[in-house]
C-alpha cells in the first residue's frame, strides 16, 4: 500500500457546454496531507466529487492503485469524500437523526470505525439524538468530520470541514487530524477558505483557479520560493523582467510585485537596486496568484 496513489489524467468535467475542469493532471500520494485552495467556483468541490467517483468525468481517467475509480467498488472503498451536510433534502427538512446518519455511514463504508466515531462524538460534544435539520452549521461540520475520520479510508477528502466551527473547535479538529495522520499515514485532502491557520498542517498545497491546477508543491518550499518586492517602477520592471510574476500593483511612481525565485536561488539579489523585499505567507501567495478582479 505504500506505493498507493490516486491519479487524475487529462480530467475534463463539463455541464452541457460549460467546461468547469480543464484537462486536470494530478497525483495524490499516500501518506500526505494536502491543502486544496481556490476561490469560490474554481472547481474544488467538482474535482473532489469526480476524483472520488461520485460524479462522472466527461473525459479523462481517475485511478487509485491502478484501478479505475468510476463504477468500481473496490477502488471507491479506498476513498471517502465527506461533503457539507444540508439541513434540507428532496422532501423538505432533513429529519434524519445524527446517530442514524452515522449508522448509515458505517453500513456503506467497509472500514468504518464505530468506536473511533463514538470517541469523536464525545470529543466534539455532539448530541447524536438531534435531527440534522436542527443542527447549527458548526455541528453539521462536526458530523462530516466524524464520518471522514472514522471512515478510515486510505484517501479522505474533506470539503470545507471547518465551516461554522469556532476557533477552539477548529484547533481541536486539526489536532485530531494530525493524531490520526500520525497513527495511520492516511492521505487527507483538505479544501478550505481559512488558509493561514491551516498552512502548518498542509505538507503540500494544491492551488486551483478557474478549473485549472496552477501548482502542486510542498508548502514550505512554496513559501520560501515567493517574495514581494516594492520600489520605483523602473527598478521593479528591471528586476522582474525574466522572472515568474504572480501579481503587480502600482501606486504613483512606485510598484510592487509578487515573484517566484529561480531554481537554486535562496534569496533575491537586489545589489544595485533600492527596493524592499518581503517574505510571503501562504494566504498572501494565494491572493497574489488568484485574487485578480473577476
Amino acid at each position: 500500500m505504500n506505493e498507493s496513489k490516486l491519479v487524475c489524467t487529462n480530467l475534463v468535467k463539463a455541464y452541457g457546454s460549460k467546461e468547469v475542469l480543464h484537462s486536470i493532471n494530478l497525483e495524490l500520494e499516500r501518506g500526505k496531507i494536502y491543502g486544496f485552495i481556490g476561490r469560490n467556483g474554481a472547481g474544488k468541490t467538482t474535482l473532489l466529487s469526480v476524483a472520488s467517483g461520485q460524479n462522472p468525468a466527461t473525459s479523462g481517467n481517475i485511478t487509485v492503485d491502478g484501478m479505475p475509480v468510476w463504477e468500481n467498488q473496490d477502488a471507491r472503498d479506498l476513498i471517502c469524500f465527506s461533503r457539507e451536510l444540508s439541513p434540507m433534502n428532496g422532501n423538505g427538512a432533513n429529519t434524519t437523526k445524527v446517530k442514524d446518519y452515522l449508522k448509515a455511514a458505517a453500513t456503506y463504508m467497509p472500514n468504518f470505525d464505530k468506536a473511533y466515531a463514538d470517541e469523536l462524538v464525545n470529543a466534539f460534544g455532539l448530541d447524536t439524538k438531534k435531527r440534522i435539520s436542527k443542527l447549527s452549521k458548526g455541528m453539521m461540520s462536526m458530523v462530516t468530520i466524524i464520518v471522514a475520520l472514522a471512515s478510515k479510508a486510505e484517501f479522505t477528502f474533506l470539503d470545507e470541514p471547518v465551516a461554522g466551527l469556532d476557533i477552539v473547535a477548529r484547533e481541536k479538529f486539526y489536532k485530531i487530524l494530525l493524531d490520526e495522520f500520525a497513527a495511520t499515514g492516511r492521505t487527507f485532502v483538505i479544501s478550505t477558505h481559512i488558509i493561514e491557520e491551516a498552512a502548518d498542517v498542509f505538507e503540500e498545497v494544491i492551488i486551483i483557479d478557474q478549473g485549472n491546477i496552477l501548482l502542486t508543491k510542498n508548502t514550505n518550499d512554496l513559501i520560501e520560493s515567493v517574495v514581494h518586492i516594492s520600489g520605483k517602477e523602473e527598478e521593479i520592471d528591471s528586476l522582474i523582467a525574466d522572472r515568474t510574476v504572480y501579481n503587480t500593483e502600482k501606486i504613483g511612481r512606485s510598484k510592487g510585485a509578487t515573484i517566484a525565485l529561480k531554481d537554486g536561488e535562496e534569496e533575491l539579489d537586489t545589489k544595485g537596486y533600492d527596493v524592499s523585499v518581503q517574505p510571503m505567507n501562504l494566504q498572501q501567495i494565494f491572493v497574489a496568484m488568484c485574487g485578480r478582479e473577476a
